[in-house]
């Protein structure tokens, strides 16, 4: 297939168009390349993309309508994999401009390609953090989202209702992932476990909110590829048992319209990564301990049963596994 992929020089859209090309797909990414973070980082994800003949790459914003709008007229994508986005729960508190600029109008631009090009499937990228207030655990997707904590969040919810109208008036199929944490080989520098790693092999200490006392559901990079792979293959369909009179937040009975969880369905604590952290650089960290920040939420658990029975989702990579693996991709691209 011809797959369009945002945010193909990011940390999940780089991993998730290699595995694409490996698999015999013909990708077309596209990436503004921003300062956000060390641009050096991104053009060494994009290497690994480049010496396959079945890449292309576009320099593009997708805050540029006449770009986006080339990109599909173009390239003709049979489907597309939305991850690009202005990221950063807590940059958004500097920043809310970006946000509403990249992850609302560029959304819109995304789908206005979707829909005047034929796409038949948009996978997107929506966030854990869409869950805000609810402190019911597991989170599931047939739970509230009413209530966000952060600008970031809000933009996601309203990618998730914006897909929704799309996918209700001109019938192209729309996945929305809501992400939980993820960690792995080329993450972002931005994230904690590089923040952590890069402090304790200098040394230096790290800033633990909340006492390192909540818990995330950390998932391997490997394992996030192979959920959002899956469910781009996995075309959802409208649910015909909906009556419209409790609508689940997951489904549609007006739209081929879904949204998943994705992520590791066992949370560690974080003084537990933490420590997992200190066992493979073999240095102990020392620890700043704050409160939670505002906006933070206590824990954060995945239930990924609705992904596991439609899509195939099997995350199989743990933390201890996982952490052993990052860091020895740290340590060999930083030198550290």
């Amino acid at each position: 297939m011809r797959i369009l992929v945002t945010g193909a020089a990011g940390f999940i859209g780089s991993h998730v168009a290699l595995a694409l090309l490996s698999r015999g797909d013909q990708v077309i990414g596209l990436d503004n390349h921003n300062d956000y973070y060390d641009p050096a980082l991104k053009a060494a994800r994009l290497a690994r993309l480049q010496s396959h003949g079945a890449y292309t790459h576009l320099r593009s914003d997708l805050v540029d309508r006449g770009a986006v709008e080339d990109a599909f007229a173009r390239y003709k994508p049979e489907r597309v994999v939305h991850l690009a986005a202005q990221a950063g729960v807590r940059y958004a508190a500097q920043n809310p401009h970006a946000y509403i600029a990249s992850n609302v109008t560029g959304f819109l631009h995304v789908l206005e390609g979707c829909r005047h090009h034929g796409v038949e499937h948009l996978v997107f990228a929506s966030t854990s953090s869409v869950y805000g207030a609810n402190t019911r655990m597991p989170y599931s997707e047939h739970a509230s989202t009413e209530h966000p904590l952060t600008l970031y969040a809000a933009t996601k919810k309203a990618n998730e209702m914006m897909a929704h109208s799309y996918a209700h008036l001109y019938g192209f199929a729309c996945t929305g992932l809501r992400f939980f944490t993820v960690y792995g080989p080329w993450g972002r520098p931005d994230m904690a476990p590089i923040l952590f790693a890069r402090a304790i092999s200098q040394g230096q200490p790290i800033k633990v909110f909340n006492h390192g006392r909540h818990k995330r559901s950390f998932t391997y990079i490997d394992d996030i590829v192979d959920g959002v792979v899956h469910s781009l293959d996995t075309l959802p369909a409208r649910n015909e048992a909906w009556s419209g009179l409790q609508p689940d937040p997951a489904t549609s009975g007006v739209a081929p319209y879904r949204i998943y969880n994705i992520g590791h369905a066992q949370p560690v604590q974080l003084l537990d990564f933490i420590g997992l952290l200190e066992k493979n650089l073999g240095r102990k960290a020392q620890m700043e301990m704050l409160p939670l920040q505002v906006g933070d939420v206590p824990d954060t658990e995945a239930d990924v049963t609705d992904l596991m029975a439609n899509a195939g989702f099997r995350p199989v990579v743990g933390a201890e596994e996982g952490v052993a693996r990052f860091v020895r991709w740290y340590r060999d691209y930083y030198q550290d």
